[in-house]
């Protein structure tokens, strides 16, 4: 049993891309990330939108930033993502 507990590895943490759309709050942004699925029945590709509420520990980010998020630990009660990188800033 002790040498399972030693050999535990944290598993990959879900890291996605998207647009800063607001950051109002004070270490706080909320990015929207953009997916496309097929759909069921007709197999059409249908776009699909998810806003995160994201930590940015320096205030960093601004409108329009193209950012690489990261899953992690709740922060508060709607943030589980912070931002890895700022891929692209607005211009």
């Amino acid at each position: 049993m002790n040498q399972v507990a030693n050999t535990t590895e944290r598993g990959q943490r879900k890291v996605r891309l998207g647009t800063v759309i607001a950051d109002k709050m004070n270490k706080t942004v909320i990015v929207q990330v953009g997916t496309s699925k097929a759909h069921r029945l007709y197999k059409k590709t249908v776009q699909q939108r998810t806003r995160f509420k994201v930590h940015d520990e320096k205030n960093e980010c601004g409108v329009g930033d193209l950012v690489r998020i990261t899953e992690t630990r709740p922060i508060s009660k709607e943030k589980r993502w912070r931002v890895l990188e700022i891929v692209e800033k607005a211009k």
